[in-house]
């Protein structure tokens, strides 16, 4: 985890959000690729075979929003803007993270981007708000293709539908 100078996609960066100016950071990680292996002790599991799988298990998130959310823990008083993809090799992916400082005033000016400086974007990146976040829930979708994750999520649009909701008298 280094923090750059500037960004090594300039185009890439600018398109989602950076600005050369006081306020902004970028933050290069890298993050090890491959499955997650369940945390089993000795790899046993005392249930049914469905249940016993130990190597073959893929971690829920992508690689790039656990880059943004070690990124936001280290950096806890900057703000998560975006990241993107800039190098792979066999054992690792490469990202740049946009931080900005909400309590820049350069950044509390702009009304461009001052919206990030509320409390409720706090740690967005932990929380499945950043672009990154947002393709692992399934949220990159509109129309009549996001008609399952109508509510937030699939499971909450499944409960709506069948939920019971009867009107009675007070």
């Amino acid at each position: 985890m280094t923090r750059c100078n500037r960004p090594t996609r300039t185009e890439k960066a600018h398109r989602l959000g950076y600005k050369a100016k006081q306020g902004y950071s970028i933050v290069r990680i890298g993050v090890r690729r491959g499955g997650r292996k369940r945390q089993n002790h000795r790899g046993m599991v005392f249930g049914k075979p469905k249940h016993q799988g130990i190597n073959h298990l893929k971690f829920q998130r992508n690689l790039q929003s656990v880059g943004e959310e070690k990124v936001g823990r280290k950096y806890s008083n900057l703000r998560v803007l975006n990241s993107y993809w800039i190098n792979q090799d066999a054992t690792m992916k490469y990202y740049e993270i946009i931080l900005v400082d909400p309590s820049h005033t350069k950044i509390r000016r702009d009304p461009r981007i001052n919206w990030i400086v509320n409390p409720v974007h706090k740690h967005r990146e932990c929380r499945g708000l950043t672009s990154a976040g947002r393709k692992a829930r399934g949220l990159r979708k509109k129309g009549h293709r996001a008609n399952n994750i109508i509510g937030g999520s699939h499971r909450a649009a499944w409960l709506r539908r069948n939920t019971m909701k009867m009107k009675r008298k007070h």
